[in-house]
């Protein structure tokens, strides 16, 4: 919660009912006012103060004065239940109407994609890469909120795909368990679905469009970076995600394999795919690797202990969020764009988003949520700013899982971060 102060008429027109700051002190942190404690009986005297929602890098702490935990506690919760009310009637987060504009089209800011310029959004509803269940409700959902006539409000041709049956695909997967155990958690599952998925993005890049994939767990890019790296090896990846998702089935500790996409298409840590039931595919015909220097992570806060080798080995260019706080996140996507584009400046890139790079307090609906992450903006420019390159030639949104908190910021935030990697301008 944060406080704004401002002053309305007499008549309170434009007023809420008065939260009984009265009994609170209130402490303001914010970018245009200096730290300090202010009593709140005197500002009350001054001008009317009233609760709204919590902007950037505004918050607010209250302590009830000379009162007992138990009491605020009261009024903490009073406080909660008056935003939770004044959200419900348009006063909070996401009820201003936003318009979806494209950029103009003499940029031609998606000049990779063939003309007239068509995304093929693919649902891949995975969800054998974890442990929780809800994920495979993603691409649904995300869909529900407009997202097709959003796409077409934007320039695009739209060919929807049904999502993949992977109920069906893998349960012939199922029934053929290896007796193999290398410490990757329903591999034959998550290999059959995978399978499906590169093939079909592939043949998408093949026709020149612009595949957008719809998770389902993270380990559905070992599918779409595979189909991609086929049809265009020379591909720069953005990996935007809490997590480096670079273990290997010896270096995991939990063997889910979400954790694992990029490991599999790293010569230097997995070099031979069929020692992993389900993944004998990865080394038929053209077999898909991606190079350590074509991967830039932006966003990483919780990395293992092997993880952490191995982008340091490697050479990965990696962009935590200190590097974020530090230099700021204009900064940080001139350097991981300049990095995968100054030696290449035609190649395609794709861009992996993980919801949960985002931090909780926007994107609380997601598996492995982790606290510090990316702002409402900075999620918006990490998108926005890799569109604006011209290279972005696919991209996938992964973890959305509504079951595991109520409420739908989570999937509103999700499918605004699509429209931004689709085209979405301001001006």
């Amino acid at each position: 919660l944060a406080c704004s102060r401002r002053t309305v008429g007499s008549t309170g027109s434009k007023s809420m009912n008065p939260v009984p700051l009265d009994l609170l002190n209130l402490r303001f942190d914010c970018p245009h006012s200096s730290t300090s404690t202010v009593s709140a009986r005197r500002l009350i005297r001054r001008q009317r103060i009233h609760v709204t929602t919590m902007f950037r890098r505004a918050t607010v702490e209250c302590v009830a004065v000379a009162a007992p935990t138990s009491k605020r506690r009261r009024l903490l919760g009073r406080l909660v239940g008056y935003e939770r009310r004044w959200k419900s009637h348009g006063m909070g987060f996401g009820n201003v109407q936003q318009q979806r504009l494209p950029y103009d089209e003499k940029e031609n800011i998606f000049r990779l994609v063939a003309a007239p310029k068509t995304v093929s959004v693919i649902g891949a509803p995975m969800t054998f890469g974890q442990p929780f269940v809800g994920t495979d409700s993603g691409p649904k959902l995300i869909r529900e909120h407009g997202l097709l006539k959003n796409l077409s409000s934007l320039g695009w041709r739209v060919e929807d795909h049904p999502d993949l049956d992977f109920a069906t695909i893998c349960s012939r997967a199922d029934a053929e368990k290896s007796t193999r155990d290398p410490n990757a958690k329903h591999s034959q599952l998550v290999g059959a679905g995978t399978k499906v998925l590169a093939d079909l993005v592939e043949d998408k890049l093949s026709t020149g469009r612009f595949p957008l994939i719809l998770g389902g767990d993270h380990s559905i890019g070992i599918g779409s970076l595979s189909g991609i790296l086929r049809a265009r090896p020379e591909t720069g990846v953005i990996w935007v995600d809490a997590h480096a998702d670079l273990n290997t089935p010896s270096s995991s500790e939990s063997g889910n394999m979400h954790g694992m996409p990029l490991a599999l298409l790293m010569a230097e840590l997995v070099p031979d795919r069929r020692v992993i039931p389900g993944f004998e595919w990865m080394e038929e015909g053209i077999k898909p690797f991606l190079s350590p220097d074509s991967l830039v992570y932006v966003g990483l806060r919780d990395v293992d202990k092997m993880e952490r080798q191995y982008i340091k080995e490697l050479g990965i260019k990696a962009f935590t969020m200190y590097d974020i706080d530090h230099l700021g996140i204009g900064r940080v996507m001139e350097m991981a764009l300049s990095h995968l584009l100054d030696r290449a400046p035609d190649r395609p890139l794709h861009i992996s988003y993980d919801i949960d790079a985002v931090d909780p307090m926007y994107a609380p609906a997601t598996g492995t949520a982790v606290r510090g992450g990316l702002t409402w903006r900075e999620a918006h420019f990490v998108a926005e700013h890799v569109v604006r390159s011209g290279n972005l030639a696919s991209a996938e949104i992964v973890e959305v899982n509504e079951s595991l908190s109520p409420g739908s910021e989570t999937v509103e935030l999700g499918h605004q971060l699509v429209t931004a990697m689709l085209g979405e301008a301001i001006l």
